[in-house]
């Protein structure tokens, strides 16, 4: 039974949760200590086995108490009170916390866990979005971390200080803070679970800032963590939304819409179906830029049900369907609503694109400007180039055509230093347009033409119908309308006499037109006249 235990306790240290579950599992209650029933709880709560993991933190709470152990009490309360607030529980964690506030009150000067009972008060600050009272408990709690030598306050306390600093709006200070919390993690310092909920902090909090390039950083990091830990359940499903959103960014939407749907089952499985929301909402906006708008209605309603609000995607599903009153509506509203600078900044590009459609030019440039402000105190590259993007298609509404192309190069080159292809694609369109406006039509159907192909790669059939629409209304290299006719049906396969019969022509006249085409063009044969009409989308 002794070496039973110790393979037991080798195999938690080793980091080997299903083995260390078994053999704790299976061991006699009367031969583990409250240490043992802490390791228990730890591997039950990594395997997704959320009530063993409270019936073993019962039992240590209650080894600890029996032992006199109160500040050992205090410890495994306070985890036992975090996991029943994670999983909804709050009256019960409440009290526990509670308990641990009354153990406090018999131990004589300070202790460590003084510092750990301030966590879930300051949790509690932060979901109900008071960021003031919640920095100044974080706060103590590194301060905690730092005096007691411990990694797990000390990560936790500067994580906290870092999301909200960032949503004070001090957001390069706040990401160091993050990223400072993250050495002792990196280290092996921090203990799993802590370790685990800190790099999902970290990286939905660069998500929630558009810091694509620090996102995709930690979330190899991320799932390679949960790789070497065979069993893990708890933040899989976290870091299937990173991987989605990352492989969204870059173009890979299909492999995307997997990781969301993994997400989705994952977090119905763990338990916490709450957290499904923000996973459908991503998956929503990838199905409304494919054009499957049934699929992304669902998704959204989905997320509604889960308590999440996907907007402003929502609101640009209804534009799409040309519901543009409905869209403009809850534009309006949200952008009335209160809300901190982070997580406004993630309406503002919708928005802008929301009141353009309506008409409501001078309310988007106002919009499109806050952004750019906001982009530039972020320090973001990603919100930079949607503040680029959001001022080019203004300034093209407004009639600025050389300012609007400007903007949309800027944007573009941004984009591509992201690998983020749709996005760069977008900026594409309105740089074609404000060449067009510009009177350079051939520069123009090249900058269209490349963003259709991008486009048609991607899946993004919307974008590409539209785009479309754009190069077909352009006559490149000074062919007349005539001209475009005939070569789109040369392109077809067509003869001569069966474009002359299509056209009501003579053969006479289409060899005419079709010499003209080749003159334009510079070309010589029929083959490179039609590669011209394909490159160019004219078919």
């Amino acid at each position: 039974m002794v070496d039973d235990l110790e393979r037991a306790r080798d195999a938690y240290e080793r980091r080997e949760w299903v083995a260390a579950y078994d053999a704790l599992s299976d061991a006699d209650d009367s031969a583990l200590g409250a240490q043992d029933f802490s390791r228990l709880a730890v591997a039950a709560y990594l395997l997704g086995r959320q009530n063993d993991c409270v019936q073993a933190l019962q039992r240590a709470y209650k080894a600890h108490i029996d032992a006199g152990e109160t500040v050992s009490a205090v410890r495994a309360g306070f985890w036992l009170s975090m996991v029943l607030l994670g999983s909804g529980e709050s009256a019960v964690g409440a009290g526990w916390v509670g308990r641990c506030r009354r153990l406090l009150e018999q131990v004589r000067g300070d202790v460590v866990e003084r510092g750990y009972v301030l966590v879930p008060e300051m949790m509690r600050h932060i979901y109900a979005g008071e960021f003031e009272p919640a920095s100044k408990l974080a706060a103590q709690i590194t301060e905690y971390g730092r005096r007691f030598g411990d990694a797990d306050l000390l990560a936790q306390g500067l994580n906290a200080q870092g999301r909200t600093l960032m949503y004070a709006g001090h957001v390069p200070e706040g990401m160091s803070l993050l990223d400072e919390a993250m050495i002792g993690v990196s280290m092996g310092e921090v203990s799993p679970i802590v370790a685990g909920h800190v790099y999902c902090s970290l990286i939905e909090a660069c998500q929630e800032v558009f810091d694509y390039a620090r996102a995709a950083e930690w979330t190899a990091a991320l799932t390679r963590w949960i790789d070497e830990q065979p069993g893990l359940v708890p933040f899989t499903g976290q870091c299937a939304i990173h991987r989605g959103q990352i492989m969204g960014i870059r173009g890979a939407f299909r492999a995307a819409l997997e990781e969301f749907d993994r997400a989705v089952r994952r977090y119905l499985d763990s338990g916490t179906p709450w957290a499904a929301g923000l996973a459908l909402a991503e998956a929503g906006n990838l199905h409304r830029i494919c054009g499957d708008l049934d699929a992304a209605e669902s998704d959204y309603e989905r997320a509604t049900g889960f308590g999440y609000e996907s907007q402003p995607g929502l609101a640009l599903l209804w534009l799409a369907r040309g519901r543009t009153g409905a869209a403009t509506n809850a534009v309006h509203r949200l952008l009335a609503e209160p809300r901190d600078p982070v997580h406004r900044s993630q309406l503002l590009a919708g928005s802008v694109e929301v009141l353009l459609a309506s008409g409501e030019v001078e309310e988007a440039q106002a919009i499109a400007d806050e952004l750019a402000g906001i982009a530039e105190s972020f320090r973001c590259a990603a919100l930079s180039a949607a503040a680029h993007q959001a001022r080019a298609a203004c300034l093209l509404s407004a009639g600025d055509a050389a300012a609007a192309a400007l903007e949309a190069r800027s944007a573009i080159s941004l984009w591509r230093s992201l690998e983020a292809p749709y996005d760069a694609a977008r900026c594409q369109v309105l740089l074609g347009r404000a060449l067009q406006d510009l009177g350079d039509g051939d520069s123009a159907v090249a900058e269209l033409g490349q963003a259709r192909r991008m486009f048609q790669g991607l899946g993004a059939a919307p974008a590409e119908r539209d785009v479309l629409r754009l190069v077909q209304s352009s006559r490149p290299a000074g062919l007349t309308e005539r001209e475009v006719e005939v070569l789109r049906l040369v392109a077809s396969g067509r003869s001569n006499a069966d474009i002359a019969a299509a056209l009501v022509l003579s053969e006479k006249t289409v060899a005419r037109h079709l010499s003209n085409i080749f003159t334009k063009l510079g070309v010589a044969s029929r083959t490179a006249a039609a590669a011209f009409a394909f490159e160019n989308g004219l078919l």
